[in-house]
């Protein structure tokens, strides 16, 4: 008998999962789903190892700017009409976007630079609002990019930093690079790209400024920009530095920077404790402690360059 009613209950056990509460997380993002696939990936691995499912308890909403940082506003509003319980964002245009969004939902950074200078958060401790997640400090990761580059094209006298000065945040990503090149008795030079289409014209100036090499500080990228974007810079002949690994795999010569995907994984944990009924204003910001050296040795080859042995040992690898 025991037995006769396990089988009869079992489907009804199944049943009321089913009927249970479906939470409905919003990802805002500058790139389309198919180039954010890896760290959407890890993601869901972290909320499935936490017990959330698609199609049984848990629904994800994605959207993507496009690369148009002018439509962030829209689509957190268009999140917030569909009563998420959660937005993942990443950068501080989005992160922004989100943070003001209608009904103040609660906000996962995967990760934001800088996000008490922007006025994101009060403290990384003691965030004090709706905005928690990871977060970087720019100055050490900066400084560390301009001397690996210089490591790695020894006889860089002059340095350009590419970058969308449109992003409140690369104040003092530029403050970090221009203090960090002086520190090490270089030049640098800032070149604001606000559209894709300037990018062209902004490496030729650059070149013709006597630009040595490039700290390219652009945010995400498709597949086919990151791809323009190397290429460009391989054409012009200048050494180049990149935040993720991506532009590497595109045919830079080397980025460094923190492992997205470890982001979107860590992420995860942030919104399950949300869920769970935590407050993002008193859920302490976390730094990332894994970060990436990649190099392109088809790109060392073209540059004519030589990878110093430490450098080598230090590379997480070489592509």
């Amino acid at each position: 008998m025991a037995g006769a009613l396990a089988v009869v209950a079992a489907p009804l056990v199944a049943q009321e999962k089913k009927a249970g509460r479906v939470y409905r997380v919003g990802v805002l993002e500058s790139v389309s789903l198919s180039d954010n696939a890896a760290n959407i990936d890890e993601f869901r691995k972290g909320l499935r190892e936490l017990g959330y499912f698609e199609g049984q308890n848990l629904l994800i909403e994605y959207r993507s700017a496009e690369g148009r940082v002018g439509r962030y506003p829209n689509l957190a509003a268009e999140l917030s009409g569909l009563n998420v319980d959660v937005i993942v964002a990443r950068g501080t245009p989005a992160t922004l976007a989100a943070k003001n969004a209608h009904g103040k939902i609660p906000v996962v950074t995967a990760p934001v630079a800088d996000p008490v200078e922007t006025g994101l958060v009060a403290s990384l401790a003691r965030p004090g609002g709706n905005v928690t997640g990871l977060a970087m400090l720019v100055s050490e990761l900066e400084t560390k990019r301009v001397d690996l580059l210089r490591a790695l094209a020894p006889r860089t006298k002059r340095v350009a930093a590419v970058m969308n000065m449109g992003n409140p945040a690369f104040a003092s990503v530029w403050k970090a690079i221009d203090e960090a090149a002086r520190s090490m008795g270089l030049q640098a030079l800032l070149v604001d790209v606000r559209r894709f289409a300037q990018v062209a014209p902004a490496l030729q100036s650059a070149k013709a400024q006597a630009a040595d090499a490039l700290v390219v500080r652009l945010g995400p990228l498709t597949q086919a920009r990151r791809r323009a974007l190397v290429e460009l810079a391989a054409r012009h002949r200048l050494p180049a530095i990149y935040e993720s690994r991506l532009f590497v795999d595109a045919g830079g010569l080397v980025s460094y920077g923190v492992s997205p995907p470890s982001m979107y994984y860590r992420a995860a944990a942030f919104v399950d404790r949300i869920l769970k009924g935590a407050s993002p204003a008193e859920l302490p910001m976390e730094r990332p402690t894994k970060f990436e050296l990649i190099i392109n040795r088809k790109a060392v080859k073209a540059l004519d360059l030589v990878v110093p042995p430490d450098l080598l040992l230090r590379s997480n690898e070489m592509v």
